[in-house]
């Protein structure tokens, strides 16, 4: 029996290229036997990781409602969580 076939994913935020985009596009041609030492010494740097790390990462369950709260209140929600719980053990910050 053969497959069903998936029907296309539409995501606005990914368009599909055009003739235009493809036209402005930036051809990159690079094998594996070029990926050398010097040649990865040459790109440009990224931020590696923290030499200092201030923060944990843990996993912690909190109630729906709350989460829903603090995600309401828009990007950082987590940094607030943290400052809230640092109040509450009353802790200096960094």
């Amino acid at each position: 029996m053969p497959r069903k076939q998936d029907e296309p994913v539409f995501d606005d935020d990914n368009p599909e290229w055009t003739a235009e985009d493809f036209a402005r596009a930036t051809r990159v041609n690079i094998k594996a036997k070029d990926i050398t030492p010097e040649f990865l010494a040459s790109l440009p740097r990224t931020r590696g990781p923290q030499k200092a790390p201030t923060k944990v990462p843990v996993s912690i369950r909190l109630s729906a409602d709350v989460v829903a709260h603090y995600k309401a209140t828009g990007p950082g929600w987590q940094s607030r969580i943290d400052d809230t719980l640092r109040k509450a053990a009353k802790l200096k910050a960094g």
